[in-house]
């Protein structure tokens, strides 16, 4: 069994007080399967980033577990087929941690080289006006 993130957007106008019990219907594909819910976090009715099906706001919600990929693919598949469920993003919690590791690496090493230029660029400019003289 591995570790893995959920992170589903529902539709705003369902009522939020359905949110919980609708989640856990989803849920007990894991649980059937063997699998345990660590966490279910509903963070309730937030702006998105862009508009989803001429809609402006989701209700998020974010689910830690433990599953099997077999459960996972299920489960990942019953929420695809739900009308509620506008969006879903399934991560292995490892994958999240590395990819987070390699996204920070990145921009230190973009940062580094954006410090190298400018200081040739500065130590360029400085010969340039001390030849001037």
């Amino acid at each position: 069994m591995h570790q893995y993130e959920l992170m589903v957007i529902l539709d705003p106008e369902i009522d939020e007080r359905t949110v919980a019990p609708s989640l856990d219907k989803f849920l007990g594909v894991i649980r059937n399967d063997g699998g345990t819910i660590e966490n279910v976090d509903i963070w309730g009715r937030r702006r998105l980033a862009y508009e989803i099906n001429k809609k402006t706001e989701g209700i998020y919600a974010v689910v830690n577990f433990s599953a099997t990929s077999a459960a996972t693919q299920e489960l990942d598949r019953q929420l695809k087929l739900s009308e509620a469920v506008m969006r879903t993003k399934v991560l292995r919690t490892e994958e999240a941690v590395a990819r987070a590791a390699s996204i920070a690496a990145e921009n230190t090493a973009r940062a580094e080289a954006k410090a190298a230029r400018a200081a040739v660029a500065a130590t360029k400019a400085a010969s340039t006006a001390k030849a001037a003289e």
